[in-house]
């Protein structure tokens, strides 16, 4: 049985923590970032798999990132020369130096027959929300965001991930730089429905 402070310090870290789109461009150590990661692996995973690969883009490998994700933006537009293109083709390559340090998460499902792959894509994004929690537990803002680029193969491949892979998420991690979001006001009952919790135990 959990304690009722342990328990109450749980569910306020869930409720208090939310995304910080704005952070420093100061580094973050070494033994943070290894951190925020580690707590990932600590989320469930059927058949214990450990599907999860984690990419961490720093320094100028950001801008190389950008530059990706520019060209992954030019590939999808019908006409990738025109005055606006550039504008928008600036701002895709600007987007990884939003923040000093990116994780990038990804799925490799198992091939394993007995696996489903589901499964392993819900293992991982439970890591994602781990990451995020352990971050805010070490006074860091994260951001989970993904966007065309996640589903794009050459960005895969630049972040040296398989064709099979799944990119969940790209986790910006930095120290704040703006005021804390407020909390959300709790709607959970919206979305519940009980059954058979009204009928006399047996």
């Amino acid at each position: 049985m959990v304690e009722i402070d342990v328990a109450e310090t749980i569910l306020g870290a869930l409720r208090a923590r939310r995304s910080v789109g704005k952070v420093k461009p100061d580094p973050v150590p070494r033994e943070l970032v290894e951190r925020v990661i580690e707590a990932a692996t600590w989320a469930p995973n059927h058949h214990l798999t450990r599907p999860w690969r984690f990419v961490v883009v720093t320094g100028r490998a950001r801008e190389e990132l950008g530059a990706a994700f520019a060209a992954s933006l030019r590939s999808r537009l019908d006409n990738p020369s025109d005055e606006r293109t550039a504008v928008l083709l600036e701002r895709e390559r600007a987007k990884p130096l939003r923040a000093p340090v990116l994780i990038a998460v990804a799925v490799v499902p198992s091939s394993d027959p007995k696996v489903k792959e589901v499964e392993e894509i819900a293992a991982v994004a439970a890591g994602v929300q781990n990451m995020l929690l352990a971050a805010a537990a070490l006074g860091l803002g994260a951001m989970w965001r993904t966007g065309d680029p996640a589903y794009d193969p050459p960005v895969k491949r630049f972040l040296g991930l398989p064709d099979e892979a799944h990119l969940l998420a790209f986790v910006y991690l930095g120290y704040p730089d703006m005021p804390p979001p407020r909390e959300h006001e709790s709607d959970a009952g919206s979305y519940t429905t009980w059954l058979g919790w009204d009928e006399p135990a047996s």
